[in-house]
């Protein structure tokens, strides 16, 4: 599909997500618990994907490839090695402002 309001009941039924490296497409699917393969675009400019990939990527939450080699990382992945992402913690940055702010 080209456009879709939400994919929340699709990755609650994926076993496993292929995706580009968006920010809010990465945190949404480890957020969920679901497997994901980072397929990182390499034609974009100041690619700031590619970071976040990579850094999802040393963390061991992802697996990261590109268009040429996503048959090579299907074949060779083992889910098992991923780490879960933990989850956030807002009431820290709420306790922040509220120091900066001096509430």
């Amino acid at each position: 599909f080209r456009f879709k309001e939400s994919l929340a009941e699709d990755l609650r039924r994926a076993d496993l997500v292929i995706s580009h490296a968006g920010a809010g497409s990465c945190l949404e699917t480890l957020e969920e618990g679901k497997p994901l393969i980072v397929v990182i675009n390499e034609k974009l400019m100041n690619n700031h994907q590619l970071e976040l990939a990579k850094q999802l990527h040393r963390d061991g939450h992802v697996f990261c490839c590109n268009c040429s080699t996503l048959v090579e990382t299907l074949q060779s992945m083992d889910l098992s090695t991923l780490k879960p992402f933990p989850p956030g913690q807002p009431e820290k940055f709420a306790l922040f402002l509220d120091k900066v702010f001096g509430f």
